[in-house]
């Protein structure tokens, strides 16, 4: 296949103050692994965002050492070995940004992403993997249904809404024609952007349907996406 392949695994690991850490991994294999380096996204409720990124950091500096040899097992056994050293080092380091850079860094990191999907044959499960993948990687924003246009809207920390992409193309969310399982094909990245300081910030990830363009159209002026819609949605409609 073109796209390599992505596989999840959850470890736990008994490291800070006797109480577990559940880590979840995602590895994206590109078809020239391990003559490449995989990305990896690195997820957990114990730990900060700030304190994932080390982790997955920390990985990839690992991962160099192995290139051109299979590595995931040699990551998986060292970070449950490391974990600990990689944490206190993250949080002296936090401790040393001032409260002022701290908050500067965290707007710098807000991105928006709107996409356009073709269709969904099996449509249950895949809002409810649409909505899982938002959750997981703390992302906002909406899943949007108007007649036959199926758009989503995404806010949230940039690396996030990259591994979103990632999963998007490389999971098998939709069914084909004959009701076998198959990867999302027909996508469409409309738009890709820093947030803005007039966009409005969505607090959660919503399902919603639209009857008409002017509801549709309001949801985004509610979000100060006016620009947004007008040079994207319509066109869609052709």
């Amino acid at each position: 296949e073109t796209h390599g392949i992505t596989f999840r695994i959850q470890i736990s690991v008994k490291e800070l103050l006797d109480t577990d850490v559940l880590l979840k991994l995602l590895f994206h294999l590109p078809v020239n692994y391990p003559s490449t380096l995989p990305d990896i996204s690195v997820n957990s409720d114990q730990l900060t965002r700030a304190q994932c990124m080390d982790v997955k950091d920390k990985l990839l500096e690992q991962a160099k050492k192995h290139l051109s040899e299979p590595m995931v097992h040699d990551l998986i056994l060292w970070i449950q070995q490391h974990l600990k050293y990689v944490i206190k080092q993250s949080a002296t380091v936090c401790n040393e940004k001032t409260t002022l850079s701290k908050g500067t860094s965290a707007e710098d990191g807000i991105w928006m992403l709107l996409l356009h999907l073709d269709h969904m044959r099996a449509k249950a499960k895949y809002v409810k993997t649409v909505e899982k993948w938002a959750s997981d990687l703390r992302l906002t924003g909406r899943l949007m249904f108007m007649g036959k246009i199926i758009l989503i809207l995404l806010q949230g920390d940039r690396s996030n809404i990259k591994e979103y992409l990632i999963l998007q193309k490389t999971s098998k969310v939709d069914v084909d024609s004959s009701g076998k399982k198959c990867k999302e094909k027909m996508i469409s990245v409309l738009c890709e952007t820093k947030v803005q300081s007039q966009h409005k910030r969505f607090q959660t990830f919503e399902v919603k349907e639209y009857s008409t363009l002017d509801e549709l159209q309001k949801e985004f002026e509610t979000a100060g996406l006016t620009t947004l819609f007008s040079e994207f949605v319509p066109p869609l409609l052709k």
